[in-house]
């Protein structure tokens, strides 16, 4: 058998790309602003994770080039050598300061940063208990480490309750979940979930990448909304979202980060973070805590099309955050849509099985602070033609 049978054999991109519906890896020409333009045509935006809009913001970009003239392009190793500059360990404190915990450490993308934590965390006594629809870093995270994976049923608390029974006696238990699960838009039902912990004996940790600068009165995520901070052992979060740059990072107790620090692979034998991606992280953190109204914008802005969206007849699932679905049924309903809307002159996202059941493929937008009410009535118009059109309604 040919290793390689496998790509020999995979025709779903084929079919799609033959079909001119290929939903996938386009070619944006410019910034991620509320219009962004592709093929010389200009597109409203509703596929970006740029939540507060700060990616092109001034301020974030002068900071980034300061760095780049500074420090160079890279720090040409990693972290624990000869990689960690004053400005890492700049933003490391001032994050851990922000999310009101003892101590952070960065990592170069989010992705890295659930790959280095729960892979060194999980040893072989101990069990990371996930939600079923936790991103794939996390359960990747998981597979590389020594533990037993347990998975629940989707924010069903007695599907959590019932795989913290079945951990050994003994044994290590850790809770992760999504704050913010990305497809759905929905909240983990985190006060339920302490609940849960509190009674097992387990640990708490939140991948909050859709969370920060989003949820909370001063943008902390998810445990800040539901007024859960110290119940949440460990809270990661992106920069790749409302903090403009590439990167993550992971933040909770001195010594808990200090033995990821020294443990983790994924940090440990990656090259650091770069220079300009940690300046502009550091500005738009800034910007967060200076600009609250940049977040109360991007709640209007979710208001106002959730409400106008229902009103059209779309399904928009339990989306509770700027993440709003339009669920379509079949995929290739959602292929032809997401085509369809592209020349109609608006970006969204084509969200498929196995990313989400079959049979409930859906379109994913999502919301910036720098949209304009002309921007999303645009948007809504289109939606609304290709809607029935395609008779998602």
């Amino acid at each position: 058998m040919d290793v390689f049978r496998k790509c020999f054999d995979y025709e779903l991109a084929r079919i799609v790309r033959d079909a001119g519906i290929y939903p996938y890896f386009r070619e944006i020409e410019s910034a991620q602003d509320p219009v962004v333009t592709i093929g010389g045509r200009e597109l409203v935006m509703l596929g970006s994770n740029n939540y507060l809009g700060l990616t092109n913001h001034p301020e974030v970009k002068a900071a980034a080039r300061a760095a780049l003239e500074r420090y160079g392009t890279g720090c040409a190793g990693s972290r624990l050598l000869n990689g960690t500059l004053d400005i890492h360990v700049r933003l490391e404190e001032r994050l851990a300061a922000f999310m009101r915990r003892e101590a952070a450490l960065t990592f170069s993308t989010g992705f890295q940063v659930n790959l280095g934590v729960l892979s060194c965390l999980l040893g072989r006594h101990d069990a990371a208990i996930l939600d079923a629809l936790d991103h794939a870093c996390i359960l990747d995270g998981a597979r590389l480490g020594f533990g037993k994976i347990l998975k629940f049923k989707h924010n069903d608390m007695a599907s959590l309750e019932q795989k913290l029974a079945a951990v050994p006696d003994g044994w290590g238990k850790l809770i992760v979940v999504d704050g913010v699960f990305s497809m759905e838009g929905d909240l983990a039902n985190l006060p339920a979930i302490v609940r849960a912990k509190r009674a097992a004996g387990a640990r708490l940790m939140v991948d909050d990448a859709h969370g920060l600068g989003v949820l909370g009165a001063a943008g902390r995520g998810t445990a800040e909304h539901f007024g859960l901070e110290a119940d949440v052992d460990l809270v990661m979060g992106t920069f790749s979202k409302s903090l403009a740059a590439i990167g993550g990072f992971v933040a909770g107790d001195a010594v808990v980060i200090d033995y990821i620090k020294h443990n983790a692979r994924a940090q440990i034998f990656s090259a650091a973070p770069p220079p300009a991606s940690v300046a502009a992280a550091a500005q738009a953190l800034e910007i967060v805590e200076r600009e609250p109204e940049r977040r109360k914008l991007l709640w209007e802005h979710t208001a106002y099309m959730k409400r106008e969206l229902r009103a059209l007849g779309f399904d928009t699932g339990d989306s509770e955050t700027p993440v709003i679905p339009i669920v379509v049924g079949q995929d290739l309903t959602a292929f032809k849509m997401v085509a369809r809307l592209h020349e109609e002159g608006v970006f969204v996202n084509c969200v498929i099985s196995p990313a989400v059941p079959e049979g409930r493929a859906m379109i994913r937008t999502s919301y910036m602070a720098t949209h304009t009410r002309a921007h999303l009535d645009r948007a809504l118009d289109a939606i609304a033609r290709v809607g029935r059109e395609l008779g998602v309604r």
